[in-house]
């Protein structure tokens, strides 16, 4: 990462990771300013956290009050759990909101560049930026990137990418930022106390409804209060003893029926990818690629087929908990480097 004059506005969270993306991206020669967002009512700690960092690092903060824009995330929230599907808010969020609002709120006031704290990197190859996953896999956040929107990337600065979660803990130490011991967040920003469940029920009441807990062949296993309980693949929780480990097999939102199995019940092979996003010149036939379904995958080799505004994804080796509702990440590996050349939405599991 090379300075120069230009402005660049940074997320600033008040977290270790984009106080030091700010704090390095200063170090460089960038002219910084700062911006957060308020997303939800429980913000007031966070919005304090994030005004300590910018007055350490003596740059201006703008504060955008996005809670109005954000109940289109909490609405995608809840509207996914009523079809039985997990959703997952932190992609959608990156795609409208952190580079979508934040992104333009920043070129209204002047900025060249933007940057966030995320764990990736965006390389510039043939005139062309692509997004990469971070140089430490065991942090890296490519996954929550790859459905924003391809042409905001020439402007995008990923400071951290570079770097792993020690050694950004050891830099916010030495830069005197105060967050290098803050604990990390595991929890959805509009989630208090990291109760969904909670949230969910008193932003949708009509999602609490007993229904059946059944196994492959329909037999009444127990009883569920709401499908939004329960995900493909967890074992915890299931409210049922079967002797042996028995998994979520299916979620059927019409019947309000949980479905449950053994292991290999929850083990597939393909699935279909919906509304898929490409960061590269859509491919014109089926390729080779590392494909990630949830966040903390490592993510699987598999043969990727493009179908107009779809994607079917056949893997080598069956894998499991193909959840619809998360994301379908497709990588492929260029000299030392992962790229994300696109992902989709996991629709349904075809085999």
């Amino acid at each position: 990462m090379t300075g120069s004059r230009d402005k660049i506005f940074v997320a600033i969270s008040g977290g270790v990771d984009s106080s030091t993306a700010a704090a390095l991206l200063l170090k460089v020669g960038f002219e910084c300013a700062g911006v957060f967002m308020i997303t939800n009512d429980n913000a007031a700690h966070a919005q304090h956290d994030a005004q300590e960092v910018a007055e350490k690092l003596g740059i201006k903060l703008h504060i955008l009050d996005l809670r109005d824009n954000f109940k289109q995330i909490l609405d995608y929230f809840c509207s996914e759990y009523k079809i039985g599907r997990t959703p997952n808010p932190c992609i959608v969020c990156n795609k409208l909101i952190k580079f979508g609002k934040l992104w333009d709120f920043a070129k209204s006031k002047g900025a060249q560049l933007f940057a966030t704290g995320h764990y990736a990197r965006v390389i510039s190859h043939d005139e062309q930026a692509g997004l990469y996953a971070s140089a430490y896999q065991a942090k890296d956040q490519s996954y929550a990137l790859s459905m924003i929107d391809r042409n905001v990337l020439p402007y995008i600065i990923l400071p951290m990418g570079d770097y792993s979660k020690d050694q950004t803990r050891e830099m916010a130490a030495k830069f005197g930022l105060g967050t290098a011991h803050k604990a990390e967040s595991q929890e959805i920003c509009f989630i208090p106390d990291d109760n969904y469940v909670a949230t969910l029920e008193q932003q949708c009441p009509e999602l609490i409804r007993e229904g059946n807990i059944v196994d492959s062949s329909g037999r009444i296993l127990g009883k569920h209060n709401g499908t939004h309980r329960f995900t493909i693949g967890q074992r915890r929780g299931l409210q049922v003893a079967m002797g042996k480990p028995y998994y979520v097999v299916k979620i059927d939102a019409e019947t309000n029926t949980v479905t449950l199995g053994p292991r290999e019940e929850v083990m597939h092979r393909k699935l279909s990818a919906t509304r898929v996003n490409w960061l590269i010149d859509e491919p014109a036939s089926a390729f080779q690629a590392k494909v990630k379904i949830r966040y903390n995958d490592k993510g699987a080799p598999a043969m990727v087929s493009p179908q107009g505004n779809s994607s079917v994804v056949e893997f080598d080796k069956p894998i499991p908990a193909i959840t619809p509702g998360q994301l379908a990440a497709f990588y492929v590996q260029e000299g030392d480097n992962s790229r994300v050349v696109g992902g989709g939405w996991i629709d349904k599991v075809t085999d």
